[in-house]
């Protein structure tokens, strides 16, 4: 216990965490979102994937508690850490000049928030049907649909996916940081992979309700 007390209070412990839940959230991202574009296949292949998801029943609560613990440790240790590199730093700079530190990494601290928020009120939309338009319990493509269908919606929808890219393309930047692939020879790799990474999930999501308002679903 001590020695997991003491990783945990050093900076790096906390990067470290930091990472490692920010992958276990990742792979919760691009899982779900790999189920959603089942709607581009059709009502049923959608439909079937939610009914299989109800039906694993408390293996589908281990997972929720593992992402809500994962979460809660980011969050945390984020925090902990922004707050430990203020500090090593207290009178700041008389110019600062941001060179790894962009308009992604500048907004982190605002889009986290605001993203969590979101999945909040997606939550109650989506998988407690307490808020949107009417929805049906069994058939979550006509949800989908019925949701999307709404511009309102599906504008709150996209603006918190190009949140979700912004904190994605940083995120991955730092995580790959913090693994130690940062010498003159990675960081081509990592100039590559954080936009690609950020394009490809922030624009699979918001594919979804750019084609139930141009009619190609629904």
């Amino acid at each position: 216990m001590g020695r997991v007390s003491a990783f945990y209070d050093s900076l790096v412990g906390k990067k470290i965490i930091m990472a490692a839940t920010g992958f276990i959230l990742f792979g919760f991202i691009v899982g779900h979102l790999l189920g959603n574009l089942q709607i581009f296949l059709g009502a049923e292949p959608l439909n079937r994937y939610a009914a299989f998801l109800k039906s694993i029943g408390e293996l589908l609560w281990v997972v929720r508690g593992v992402l809500i613990i994962s979460f809660l440790l980011h969050v945390i240790s984020s925090i902990q850490v922004a707050l430990a590199n203020r500090a090593a730093r207290p009178l700041g700079y008389a110019h600062k000049k941001n060179i790894e530190t962009n308009y992604a990494a500048l907004t982190m601290q605002i889009g986290g928030p605001l993203i969590f928020l979101y999945v909040v009120y997606h939550l109650m939309m989506f998988t407690f049907l307490t808020t949107g338009p009417g929805y049906s319990h069994t058939d979550v493509y006509a949800n989908v649909v019925a949701s999307f269908k709404v511009p309102a919606i599906s504008a709150v929808y996209i603006a918190s996916m190009l949140l979700l890219g912004f904190h994605l393309y940083h995120g991955t930047w730092s995580m790959l940081h913090t693994l130690g692939i940062s010498n003159a020879k990675s960081n081509g790799l990592r100039r590559a992979l954080a936009p690609t990474v950020a394009v490809l999930v922030a624009g699979g999501y918001i594919s979804i309700p750019v084609a139930v308002l141009a009619g190609l679903v629904g």
